[in-house]
């Protein structure tokens, strides 16, 4: 019997094209030339308070445990109180279908192939409305194997309204 394979959804069709290279543990993780509304382009570190004057969040997984760490930006975007103890799965479970499938699907790409991407999930902040965040990520390697990703996240929910 010949089974028919159903129609691409648009989360098959989500291309994997977006990417850095790795970085080895220790080196500089620059985001390149980067322009905000402030001003001019201008070439960047990952520095959180750089960012956190800008309304981005900084972010960082331990993939040995998954152990999240947050600047206060990102711990507003998701509705939480600064300094709480954070739970991947918990964290997780914020995102809203089909934003967690296609965001774990990345994700896992990325850790495979040490490779970065930038996507838009929704999210289903701690007592809050639905919001739209843009997610960069980018992979942290030591011995050519990817051990942490780390990157930022804006609120982006004006461009989806």
């Amino acid at each position: 019997m010949l089974v028919e394979k159903p129609p691409p959804t648009p989360l098959d069709l989500l291309p994997l094209t977006h990417s850095w290279p790795f970085f080895e543990s220790g080196q500089r993780f620059d985001l390149g030339t980067l322009r905000d509304d402030a001003g001019p382009a201008t070439n960047v570190v990952l520095d959180p308070d750089h960012f956190e004057r800008r309304g981005i969040g900084v972010w960082q997984c331990d993939l040995a445990d998954n152990g999240l760490r947050w600047s206060p930006t990102v711990y507003d975007l998701f509705g939480l109180p600064r300094g709480a103890g954070l739970l991947r799965p918990e964290i997780v479970a914020l995102y809203c279908e089909p934003s967690r499938a296609a965001m774990e699907r990345l994700r896992a790409h990325a850790i495979r192939h040490r490779r970065g991407f930038t996507i838009d999930v929704e999210i289903l902040p701690a007592r809050r409305r639905s919001r739209w965040m843009r997610l960069v990520a980018a992979p942290i390697c030591e011995g050519g194997r990817t051990v942490r990703l780390h990157g930022l996240k804006r609120d982006v929910t004006h461009e989806y309204r």
